[in-house]
């Protein structure tokens, strides 16, 4: 009896432990529409930084951009998939990633990302479009070797009280 007792509890530690171990991870996601959900559960494998930069992300000269209206964060783009013009929802052109006060990158969003193809910025006729959005743009390049462009931030693992597809998260700080 007191081996049964001993083992029940034990099993009832492991249960909370494994729980609280749960909570931390899903904390700041918040609910999300169906197909911003298909995507966190796609990009989810990059909460992991190592896996992001094995899968050709990388942040190497970037810096963590912020402004008054909230923090982007550091950019760790994928010059393979930005270099197609294909539009994949669940494969996005940037990871958007913030510093934990330990040094590491967390996970806080995507940003999908999109060549202007005639360089100007007073046309739109080629404007993207992903989950129910238009992109936001043309728009210049933001560093002298990046073109005009296209592109839209996607809060899917840090909830924006701005809105989903605000460029800004005022919840997250570099």
């Amino acid at each position: 009896m007191k081996r049964m007792l001993l083992t029940a509890l034990a099993l009832g530690a492991l249960a909370v432990a494994g729980f609280a171990a749960v909570v931390p991870a899903l904390a700041g996601d918040g609910p999300l529409p169906a197909d911003a959900q298909a995507v966190r559960a796609a990009v989810a494998k990059y909460h992991s930084f190592e896996q992001a930069e094995r899968d050709g992300y990388s942040v190497v000269g970037e810096p963590c951009v912020a402004s008054p209206a909230g923090t982007m964060g550091f950019h760790a783009f994928n010059p393979s998939l930005a270099a197609d013009d294909a539009i994949d929802p669940l494969r996005p052109e940037v990871l958007l990633y913030a510093p934990k006060a330990n040094g590491q990158l967390e996970l806080v969003g995507i940003e999908y990302w999109k060549r202007d193809a005639d360089q100007s910025l007073a046309t739109a006729g080629d404007r993207p479009s992903v989950l129910g959005r238009s992109f936001d743009g043309p728009m210049p390049g933001h560093s002298p070797v990046m073109p005009i462009h296209y592109d839209l931030h996607v809060w899917v693992a840090e909830v924006n009280p701005s809105g989903l597809f605000a460029p800004f998260n005022p919840a997250v700080s570099c």
